[in-house]
């Protein structure tokens, strides 16, 4: 096999996106559309990857990082523009290029396989990526002649009204010979309708020296959408969302409503569980097995158990162990760690704290900085007070404990095991195992007080 390379086009703003946030970071489920490209040229290995930055270079390569080496385009003077700043890395190499732009998202490495493999097998100087469009308003046309071999490319801007009809696409993704291709680069002109420098003219120069250029189509067309405004964007969402389902449900995921659930790129999710309308789950976050996660959760950067169930609940870069349960309208913030067989109900909120094996936080109870135990139940309206204005303080409650509704434990304060607080107490110092703290008023009654009472009256 040839030694392979990857040019990534990555350096035009993107200004039908009206966006201040350049092209080619904005996501398509969960990740910007140049990180789903790398990672798709990764899988075919090559062994350089070189990246084409201009507008956001600096964002484009905190994004990428050292996965690639970068080439800066300071002035947009076209696709071959583009490609010929990659000359300080590759020229003179032998080997098969790819190069591909970063706004197009839906690109499979198994297309990109079958790319670099037909364009070997072939023996050609260049191979173009094509697709059959029944609308390929926009696209350059893929000319070929009275027996099918590629001629060239013709841009929509510079097509003649018959060659404007064509169907099969260029799509934008390349093989290339690597030293053919920066030979061609240095006899591109800018003779054309943009007054640029086009990557699709080196099929033309390739050609007239009697060089072999062939054409693979791919048969998806989806995957050669190119992402240039909000609507593409929207589409190239939908469609990659399908995907990413399409292949959970084949692993044995049940989605109730397939088309109303919204799954990033990257979530792990095991086999028998059931996910309803309208979750979203996010991030890295990996759910496992015979979970039940019902409608409009959402569950960001998070690890889900095996058994568990989440109810209309919001999950934030938290952990939730096996056979715990939380929700529904429950919000576990950063930092939440739910142990196995927990329940925390509904409208709980919990952050930065552990709940421990088998507890139960029922309903209506804000837990912040907290260590609870295990086997401990807290009342409804219970308040970790965990914040004096300045700092944030820890409280630790011991297994076995129970918690009375409306009780304030103010941070820091250790409530060791066995022990009860009653309801309605205000709790600012540590309470000893076995023990029933009590701080409240004595009640108090005055008889006929009501009477007289203006709002009685």
């Amino acid at each position: 096999m040839d030694t392979r390379y990857a040019i990534i086009l990555a350096a035009g703003k993107g200004t039908r996106m009206k966006s201040k946030l350049y092209k080619v970071l904005h996501p398509v489920c969960g990740k910007p559309m140049v990180e789903h490209i790398i990672n798709r040229v990764e899988e075919t290995k090559p062994a350089e990857i070189v990246t084409i930055v201009g507008h956001g270079a600096d964002k484009v390569q905190s994004q990428l990082g050292e996965r690639s080496q970068y080439a800066l385009q300071a002035e947009q003077l076209g696709t071959g523009h583009a490609v010929m700043q990659a000359a300080e890395f590759l020229n003179g190499k032998k080997g098969t290029t790819l190069v591909i732009s970063g706004d197009t998202p839906l690109l499979t490495s198994e297309t990109l396989d079958e790319l670099f493999e037909y364009h070997q097998g072939k023996g050609a100087s260049a191979t173009i990526l094509t697709a059959h469009a029944e609308d390929p308003t926009g696209y350059g046309r893929i000319l070929r002649d009275r027996v099918g071999i590629v001629d060239r490319i013709v841009e929509q801007k510079d097509a003649t009204r018959e060659e404007a009809q064509v169907k099969e696409i260029n799509t934008g993704t390349y093989c290339f010979d690597n030293e053919l291709l920066f030979d061609a680069l240095t006899k591109l002109t800018t003779d054309n309708a943009q007054g640029e420098y086009y990557l699709t003219d080196i099929i033309e120069i390739l050609k007239d020296e009697g060089k072999n250029v062939a054409a693979y189509q791919t048969q998806d067309f989806n995957e050669s959408l190119g992402v240039n405004d909000r609507v593409a964007l929207a589409e190239a969402n939908r469609i990659m969302r399908a995907r990413i389902n399409h292949q959970h449900m084949v692993n044995g995921v049940t989605f109730v409503d397939p088309a109303a659930t919204y799954i990033d790129a990257g979530v792990k999710i095991g086999a028998e569980t059931v996910i309803e309308p309208g979750v979203y789950l996010k991030g890295e976050t990996v759910i496992g097995e015979n979970c039940v996660i019902t409608a409009q959760s959402q569950i960001v950067d998070s690890i889900i158990g095996d058994n568990v169930v989440v109810k209309s609940s919001v999950v934030e870069e938290s952990i939730v162990h096996s056979g715990a349960d939380v929700g529904p309208y429950a919000h576990l913030r950063p930092k939440a760690e739910i142990m196995a067989d927990a329940h925390i109900g509904n409208f709980v909120e919990v952050k930065n704290a552990t709940v421990g094996e088998g507890t139960k936080v029922g309903h209506l109870t804000y837990v912040g900085d907290a260590t609870l135990g295990k086997e401990i139940n807290v009342g409804c309206g219970v308040v970790f007070v965990n914040y004096d204005g300045k700092n944030k303080h820890q409280t630790v409650i011991g297994d076995h404990s129970f918690i009375g509704s409306s009780a304030n434990i103010i941070a820091p304060v250790n409530v060791a095991a066995n022990s009860c607080i009653a309801a309605g107490s205000t709790i600012t110092e540590d309470v000893p195992e076995h023990a029933l703290a009590i701080a409240r008023a004595r009640q108090v009654i005055k008889e006929d007080y009501a009477k007289n009472f203006p709002y009685m009256q």
